[in-house]
């Protein structure tokens, strides 16, 4: 596999620490440079660190360099789809962060933009390549589980007032922002629902008046499935957990990731239940450690050099945008659904 020459264009995202993982991933990856926009960089000082000594483009001089295969876009939410839709226009494989920006109709043409150019595309939904969740996605599909009942989601975690309230810039709030990861995920493994009804909160501690709750129910014809998102939680990020039950067997994944202290090194947690005695404690098994973006970054080498086909397609990733909007209370059932 040729190494991919890649430029990110940001810093502005809560998770802008790409750089450092596509940097560490040398050997998939060669760092061509970086656009950086002056209002990120005085809000985000420190994170200027991770781009010493990489060159800094403009986005024409990056869009308009032929040598340079990919982009990741990392800017603030709100110009996500706005960046990634140059790139597609250029003929740029793109990684962007999730979930898009706030214009549906711009997340359209970005769709439209990348089928007709046939470029690839992956967005930063980091669960998606967790070695225990890719291992579900294939249990699921192998009937292993037989019919899906439900799925039940939690991301939670316990921000601080300023960062709570930053939430009010985006539509939805908590939903929009980490609500998201668990809107692919219950599509993923039960596909499209019947109905969604959406609740977002604001807690109101602290004089935080953001919506910093939000959760959703997934009505299917045999049952409903949650996800559950929460910004005022204590332990919230050690019980993040999914839960996906069929009529053969439960699996849950909890947490979804353990931080072991080194970096964004993570590891799983997946326990098995196939017997009906209340005494059933299932069978727990422990991930192999990974790097967080590692898996992620790994698909996304070999789609751009043609290895493999994304399961994700740009369809897809369109069916969980307008989802995930009906999850933040923006309308009612979408075409798509």
């Amino acid at each position: 596999m040729k190494r991919i020459r890649i430029a990110q264009i940001g810093c502005g995202h809560d998770h802008a620490d790409l750089f450092q993982a596509l940097v560490r991933r040398s050997d998939l990856f060669e760092a061509a440079g970086c656009c950086l926009f002056d209002g990120e960089k005085a809000a985000h000082p420190k994170r200027l660190a991770y781009f010493e000594g990489y060159p800094k483009l403009t986005v024409e001089q990056l869009l308009n360099d032929d040598s340079i295969d990919a982009v990741a876009i990392e800017t603030c939410e709100r110009d996500l789809t706005k960046y990634a839709l140059m790139a597609a226009k250029a003929g740029k494989a793109i990684h962007m962060d999730k979930p898009g920006g706030f214009d549906e109709a711009e997340f359209r043409t970005l769709i439209e933009t990348v089928k007709q150019n046939r470029v690839p595309l992956q967005l930063g939904y980091m669960y998606r390549d967790n070695p225990f969740v890719a291992e579900l996605r294939r249990q699921v599909k192998n009937g292993e589980l037989g019919e899906i009942i439900s799925v039940d989601a939690e991301m939670n975690c316990r921000h601080k007032a300023e960062k709570r309230q930053w939430l009010d810039t985006m539509p939805g709030g908590m939903m929009f922002f980490l609500g998201c990861h668990l809107v692919d995920l219950v599509l993923q493994f039960q596909g499209v629902p019947e109905r969604i009804v959406p609740f977002r909160r604001a807690t109101c501690t602290e004089g935080v008046s953001a919506a910093d709750f939000g959760m959703a129910v997934f009505e299917y014809p045999r049952g409903v499935s949650t996800v559950k998102t929460s910004a005022m939680e204590f332990g919230g990020y050690a019980r993040r957990h999914l839960v996906v039950t069929g009529t053969k067997k439960t699996v849950e994944l909890r947490p979804i990731e353990v931080n072991t202290g080194n970096g964004n090194e993570r590891y799983t947690v997946r326990t098995e239940y196939t017997q009906q005695p209340w005494s059933d404690t299932g069978v727990t098994a422990r991930s192999e450690s990974f790097f967080r973006y590692d898996p992620m970054l790994e698909a996304f080498a070999r789609q751009v050099c043609g290895e493999e086909e994304t399961p994700f397609t740009p369809d897809y990733e369109l069916l969980v945008y307008q989802t995930l909007r009906q999850c933040c209370g923006m309308g009612g059932r979408s075409d798509a659904i």
